[in-house]
């Protein structure tokens, strides 16, 4: 059976030791990398080289490497998530690339994200965006109405869940020029403004959904388009759009 040639490659890799560091690129090769090798692998590869030569090996998140978590986000020669659409970093396999290649690996750049190690970030501002608004007030009591029995055109629920579809990678951030995290949001609003559950904080929510994202420093939304290009679930600008009316239409109405 006749072996197919691995890839050599040339690796750019941002290395930073905190966030309080300045960072810096080191360059690293790896050989005879299977196509059909994951980049993550890839990258297991080469932290195994670098252990068995008694170096640092290369900080960088990850954990369901299933596409769902989003935490292994990287920005790849210039792209978030790499060179490939609808995938996360995890699901990015080598036969994308040619041997010979020299890939350029960084981690997300925005001031929201402040790098912790290496090609980690701190995401948790978008998690506090969502403590400000991403959740509804349901009856616990043991009187709670069974959710299909709310009646929800299909439409609705079909949006929601195209919405619900975020992972809260950051990727709309990464690839956005103005750091804008408006799909993120977007998405979170909308997944519950569409359906009658979410209705009922509908307008508290987007108002201080909307003021966390501020206050946690990202840019605002010129409508570029790059966050729906690079978003891995593919989620729609229109999320954007009806995040805009829905604080539009708060703002008119607080008290």
């Amino acid at each position: 059976m006749m072996h197919n040639k691995g890839l050599n490659l040339t690796l750019k890799i941002w290395r930073q030791k905190n966030r309080k560091s300045k960072g810096r690129f080191e360059v690293y090769k790896v050989s005879d990398i299977s196509k059909d090798a994951s980049f993550l692998e890839m990258l297991d590869i080469l932290n195994e080289q670098l252990i068995n030569e008694n170096q640092e090996p290369i900080a960088f998140d990850h954990d369901c490497r299933e596409g769902i978590c989003g935490m292994c986000s990287l920005y790849i020669n210039g792209r978030a998530h790499g060179p490939d659409t609808g995938i996360t970093t995890c699901q990015l396999h080598m036969r994308m690339f040619n041997d010979g290649d020299t890939i350029v690996i960084e981690p997300w750049r925005s001031i929201a994200f402040p790098v912790i190690k290496d090609l980690i970030t701190d995401r948790s501002a978008f998690d506090r965006i969502m403590a400000a608004g991403g959740f509804i007030s349901v009856n616990t009591s043991g009187n709670t109405l069974d959710a299909n029995a709310i009646l929800v055109p299909k439409e609705n629920a079909d949006k929601a869940m195209d919405a619900a579809a975020c992972i809260s990678c950051g990727a709309c951030v990464a690839c956005c020029p103005n750091g804008a995290a408006m799909l993120f949001v977007g998405a979170k609003v909308s997944h519950f403004a569409l359906l009658p559950q979410g209705r009922v904080e509908a307008r508290r929510r987007v108002l201080n959904m909307v003021q966390a994202m501020d206050d946690e420093g990202f840019g605002n939304c010129s409508v570029i388009g790059a966050c729906e290009v690079e978003c891995p679930k593919g989620i729609s600008l229109d999320n954007i759009a009806r995040m805009n009316r829905e604080y539009i239409s708060a703002w008119i109405s607080k008290e």
